[in-house]
């Protein structure tokens, strides 16, 4: 019997030793020749069955066994390889209370890079083609995995107004994400965010199209541009195509309802400004428009995307949507049904992979055509050959345990949490506070809770990781100077203790209220197959926010309002500090508060960000990428509305409470010497100087809008077109230059063309969309 097992096991290495001989002979193994011709000598060798496999993204957190400093592929693994000879991974890296990850069983960064080299060497090994894998991971403020850097959530990140930073933070994402061994980074999410109660308001750059596109394109750049053989790249997906930021009745997924021409003008830009930028990957979202789910949608996911913006990528389905068109939407009777209908709208890609996995039967019952199938794995092949992981598969563990997290990376966090706080209110300068301040009492919960500083799609977190806005406090004036009370809980009102607040605000000379909102996931939280929560009665969780947890209306929840008013009524000076994902309801802070500021989510570094602002070590700068409503009923409240011009309601104002845009420094600015140079027909430059008139170096950022006086149809009352974040020191003048351009001037005409019309153009400069200081008429003739 043992003598057997040593002539199998011989003969299985014989085998497995011709399989790699047979491989490396290949002309798709050669680095020497071009991608279009190994492309198309690997394409020929595969089978039905493995072609079809490369288009199957399965969740990946349970493809491997973690034993101590051990990782091996798991038995699940291998049999998925065997039976559907899966061509991509989705999250195996990934922790959260979903995938049961956690800091004791989930993987660390030398672990995680073991466990991608485990993976990569089975396919290799075990394959007859020896198809390296792609694993993609979720990264919209970092890498979703335990031990990597944590930044500000998308919303946050739009608050800085600079695409620099953007584009630092990318970088840093790409090669946290590279250096374990993923390949594929989801992010950024360009949705355009226009009605503040749906759930992932968050992770998106906000209301505009013109600030989502050029941080997007930024973001994007960063990953690597596109040039995947660049060391740190990563294939760059974009999030959710398209208009997923404005359901019906602000639910998750529900129906959108926009207009061909409201696509054109608002919608599409941003995606496509981020594919010119390099993204090599487009997501689906799971909302239909005018009928059409978008995952099944061709005038998109073919006409546009290849036919018309010539996109060299592959689009990929959002978790499950495609059985969502016979599960949610009704238009497939079964999942082969709906895998067949988005496959043939030119969707390439299955993540979960399940509905695809039928697509191999269907080729062979003459259902579906296998050219269908090769254009999308020949797209998917393309960016393999093109990244260089038929040559280099593996990864360098100690690599990753060393330069992931990095001091670098760490510091950058904190300079992103810095440029998003955004002061909305600073009666009688309240702020910046004396270090040398006796006594402060800091209270609310979001004060001193680590994981409400985060947002969603963040993984398990040391405590060391996080700085709290307490903790940011205490290192800055001495924690014998600080009390701190909880006072209440985001949600749960059974547990509050308001008083011992009350009692703690009447010993200070000041009151720092930290309040908002939480999109902490906690293993209390039940969730849908895709990962989205379901809020139940059994427990009540802080988490108000974050996917799935939409809001009917925007108040503070929970005893906070209470706990708010109680601490005003001591009379002490009070600071309130929204850490929020959503704009939430800022009223009676509005009229109460002596200062009040946003911070979002910050990430990991945002207690020392919000220390460094509120005692004057910084100056913030950060405005509004989003307008912050009065009251729901105003919804949607965005700026840049078609005409006519909103009126009042009855009982209330129809402006918003703060426009897009708004954001107050402890410096003054003062703008002047408008100047405008005609370069060409429709070619302008724009100058102007900006004074710091204040006692404090700092940021301002300058706004450019126009608004088109008559055109053929509908347009914006006015609409961004340029902006720039610019350092002035007090008293010091800088003068700022915007290149008005035929982009800037052009619309969708009643064709739906893309046309420049002449006529008279009001061109608007200030510091927010309602803060206009300079105005002149530009004529297109």
């Amino acid at each position: 019997m043992y003598k057997r097992k040593i002539v199998l096991s011989e003969l299985a290495f014989f085998f497995c030793s011709l399989y790699l001989s047979a491989q490396q002979a290949f002309p798709y193994r050669n680095p020497n020749l071009s991608v279009e011709i190994r492309t198309e000598d690997l394409l020929r060798r595969m089978t039905l069955e493995e072609k079809v496999g490369q288009l199957l993204c399965p969740l990946g957190w349970e493809m491997y066994d973690l034993k101590g400093n051990q990782v091996k592929v798991s038995e699940r693994f291998k049999s998925l390889v065997k039976e559907k000879h899966a061509g991509m991974l989705w999250g195996v890296y990934r922790a959260d209370p979903w995938t049961k990850k956690t800091l004791e069983n989930g993987l660390r960064p030398e672990s995680a890079a073991k466990a991608g080299n485990a993976l990569q060497k089975y396919v290799i090994e075990n394959t007859p083609l020896g198809i390296p894998l792609f694993l993609a991971e979720e990264a919209p403020h970092g890498h979703m995995a335990i031990g990597t850097t944590v930044f500000p959530t998308g919303i946050g990140m739009a608050a800085t107004w600079r695409p620099s930073l953007l584009e630092e933070e990318g970088r840093a994402i790409g090669k946290e994400i590279r250096l374990q061994g993923g390949h594929i980074s989801y992010g950024p999410v360009i949705d355009l965010a226009r009605d503040p109660r749906w759930s992932r308001v968050e992770e998106t750059f906000g209301e505009d199209p013109v600030l989502s596109g050029s941080l997007a394109a930024a973001m994007v750049k960063g990953l690597g541009g596109g040039k995947l053989n660049q060391a740190y790249a990563t294939v760059a997906t974009l999030k959710h195509f398209i208009a997923y930021g404005i359901p019906e009745g602000g639910q998750n997924g529900n129906p959108s309802f926009v207009g061909r021409r409201d696509l054109l003008t608002d919608f599409l830009p941003p995606f496509r400004k981020a594919i010119q930028a390099g993204a090599l990957s487009v997501m689906t979202s799971y909302n239909s428009m005018d009928g059409i789910p978008t995952t099944a949608n061709h005038y998109l996911l073919t006409q546009l995307l290849h036919n018309e913006w010539n996109f060299r990528g592959f689009s990929i389905s959002d978790l499950y949507s495609i059985e969502g068109l016979h599960a949610q939407h009704f238009v497939a009777s079964s999942n082969a049904e709906a895998a067949a209908m988005a496959l043939t709208a030119g969707l390439d890609a299955d993540l979960g992979g399940d509905a695809f996995a039928t697509l191999t039967q269907q080729v062979r019952e003459k259902k579906i055509d296998e050219a269908l199938i090769d254009t999308a794995v020949c797209r998917v092949l393309r960016l393999k050959f093109e990244m260089g992981l038929f040559e280099h598969p593996y990864v360098n563990p100690q690599k990753a345990k060393k330069e992931v997290r990095s001091a670098e990376h760490i510091q950058l966090a904190r300079n992103c949490a810095q440029q998003l706080i955004t002061l909305l209110k600073n009666e009688k300068e309240t702020l910046p506070l004396s270090k040398q301040i006796s006594r402060v009492a800091v209270v609310g919960p979001n004060a001193d809770n680590l994981y409400n500083m985060l947002g969603d799609y963040t993984a398990p977190q040391e405590e060391s990781n996080v700085v709290t806005v307490l903790e940011g406090i205490k290192k800055k004036i001495g924690a014998s100077h600080v009390e701190y009370v909880k006072g209440c809980a985001i949600r749960d009102t059974a547990n509050c203790d308001l008083e011992k607040a009350v009692d703690a605000a009447r010993r200070a000379d000041v009151v720092i209220a930290v309040v908002g909102g939480s999109s902490a996931r906690d293993f209390k939280t039940s969730y849908k197959e895709t990962g989205a929560a379901i809020t139940t009665s059994n427990a009540v969780s802080d988490m108000e926010c974050g996917e799935g947890f939409d809001r009917g209306s925007l108040g503070l929840m929970g005893k906070q309002m209470d706990l708010l008013k109680a601490l005003k009524a001591t009379g002490k000076p009070l600071i309130v500090i929204y850490i929020e994902g959503r704009p939430l309801d800022k009223n009676w802070a509005a009229d109460h508060a002596d200062a009040l500021l946003t911070a979002w989510y910050p990430g990991q570094e945002g207690g020392d960000a919000i220390a460094d602002v509120l005692f004057g070590d910084y100056n913030p700068a950060g405005r509004l990428p989003v307008s912050v409503p009065r009251n729901v009923g105003q919804l949607p409240v965005y700026y840049n509305k078609k005409n006519p011009a909103s009126h009042d309601y009855v009982e209330m104002s129809s402006a918003p409470l703060y426009p897009f845009g708004y954001g107050l420094s402890f410096s003054t600015f003062e703008y002047s010497n408008l100047k405008i140079s005609q370069k060409a027909s429709s070619c302008f430059e724009v100058s102007f100087d900006i004074k710091n008139t204040g006692k404090y170096d700092g940021d301002e950022v300058a706004q450019l809008y126009l608004r088109d006086e008559y055109a053929s149809v509908v347009q914006p009352m006015k609409q961004l077109k340029h902006y720039q974040r610019l350092f002035i020191k007090k008293g010091e003048v800088k003068r700022v230059c915007f290149l008005l351009t035929e982009e800037d001037f052009s619309l969708i005409n009643i064709e739906m063309k893309r046309v420049v019309e002449s006529g008279d153009f009001q061109l608007q400069i200030g510091t927010s969309s309602n803060d206009i200081r300079l105005t002149d008429k530009i004529e297109i003739k």
